[in-house]
């Protein structure tokens, strides 16, 4: 049983094409035009959300607010409005509108706030057989993939995303592991005018140099030994969409003179054949490494590299997305809800406490295990800090020594350690109660070369 939606605005055109949107997410969906149609709508069927323009040709937003509230006290309903209505839609708030959106309307986002307005309506709801049952309501917020973040570093990212998702800019996200980088390279196809056509996505570090031509570019039946029959590469398979090269920084110095060739050409020929293919893509491309210090050692080809950056997108560690910790926290208790078959209901305030100063070495993809894996241990309806890791345990408590210190002596404090270690880094960082990632990150910044 899906949730049901009411979408309400009298731009026909827009109505109907968010509901096509909405109703490949799974989502049954209901159009109404006007504020006529919407008590209609209201009166014959029950809606788990409404979503309504503000300005309506016979009435507005705020009147079918109020009819809702009066005929189903429960059912979230969220306002659309352009930037001149904001007032009106704060008005809105304190008549009892879950939220609001601005037009234009980012897809994402309002799926985001439709799980959220989902998940509240389901902790209200009683046992009432015309209420969606609980355990649907929470897979359908689960599967709501994006999660936007409210911190200023999530709003530049997506600033950024929003922008350049439109083009044909070749991009190149940076960042560390787990923070993200393949979503971002998703969202960015599924934003972009070729989001109807294939996405690819290669691991480049898992492609051994001897192969990487027939990978990348195909190759013809019997052109080698062991090509037993055609095989369609990477650029041809993404053919008018997008190429995702993930951890671009693991090619080999051969395979990039052939990559780029490919990509300042648009053209390609699969190995064995005497006869070019044309192809139109788009490439975006991933690494944790720094490649221009990777271009000054002589690793990576500065002419790929200026082709793969034509915009860059620096991706941010969780641990400096404080405001969007718990954001992200939350969503994977939904899914790890889901997949175990669990009702945990949220975190104690000493996890809450210890995921905000917790310094998140492996980032969003560490999160996502830690939460899932104290899903599966906890007995109780909240989490507790007895089922997380033990070396998160450990980190609740007094903290690190080099908490202790200030910048001025933090440095020498970080040396007498490495000393002490006889400079082997693991240990010297369980002697600062740190973990290897923060005290390679200390290292860098005050450049101790050791």
């Amino acid at each position: 049983m899906s949730s049901k939606i009411l979408v309400i605005d009298d731009d026909t055109a827009f109505c109907v094409m968010l509901k096509t949107f909405l109703q490949k997410k799974g989502f049954e969906v209901v159009n109404a035009f006007n504020a006529e149609q919407a008590r209609e709508e209201v009166k014959n069927n029950t809606f788990d959300v409404v979503l309504t323009d503000i300005r309506l040709p016979d009435s507005d937003g705020l009147d079918v607010l109020k009819h809702i509230k009066e005929t189903s006290l429960h059912t979230p309903v969220i306002l659309m409005t352009g930037y001149t209505d904001i007032k009106t839609a704060v008005n809105a708030m304190k008549l009892g509108a879950f939220d609001y959106v601005g037009k234009p309307i980012n897809p994402d986002e309002i799926l985001h706030i439709i799980g959220l307005a989902l998940n509240k309506k389901a902790s209200k709801s009683t046992n009432d057989d015309t209420v969606a049952p609980k355990k649907i309501v929470a897979k359908q917020a689960a599967d709501v993939a994006f999660v936007k973040g409210i911190s200023n570093n999530s709003e530049e990212l997506h600033e950024h995303i929003n922008l350049v998702a439109p083009t044909n800019m070749s991009v190149l996200i940076i960042g560390d592991s787990g923070t993200g980088k393949e979503y971002i390279a998703q969202s960015i196809h599924q934003q972009s005018k070729r989001a109807g056509k294939p996405y690819i996505p290669v691991d480049c570090g898992a492609i051994p140099k001897e192969l990487a031509s027939s990978e990348f570019f195909g190759h013809l039946k019997g052109s080698f030994t062991g090509a037993v029959n055609d095989k369609t590469g990477h650029f041809e398979a993404a053919n008018g969409g997008t190429l995702f090269l993930d951890e671009v920084g693991n090619l080999s110095y051969e395979v990039q003179v052939q990559l780029l060739r490919a990509l300042q050409e648009r053209k390609i020929k699969p190995v064995g054949s005497n006869h070019e293919i044309t192809v139109d893509i788009r490439v975006v491309a991933a690494t944790n490494e720094d490649l221009y210090e990777a271009v000054k050692r002589g690793d990576f080809r500065e002419d790929l590299y200026h082709r793969l950056n034509e915009f860059c997108i620096k991706v941010p560690r969780l641990a400096e997305r404080k405001q969007d910790i718990m954001v992200f926290a939350n969503h994977f208790l939904a899914q790890a809800n889901v997949d175990l078959e669990k009702e945990i209901e949220g975190f104690d305030q000493e996890v809450t406490n210890l995921f905000k100063s917790y310094d998140w070495p492996g980032n969003l993809r560490e999160m996502k295990n830690i939460i899932k894996r104290s899903v599966l241990l906890e007995k109780s309806d909240m989490i507790h800090l007895e089922v997380l890791p033990p070396e998160m345990q450990q980190s609740s408590g007094t903290g690190s020594i080099l908490a202790n210190y200030t910048k001025d002596n933090e440095e020498e404090a970080i040396k007498k350690a490495l000393e002490k270690a006889n400079y082997n880094k693991s240990k010297a960082a369980k002697l600062l109660d740190i973990d290897r990632k923060t005290l390679y990150n200390k290292l860098k910044l005050y450049n101790l070369d050791l």
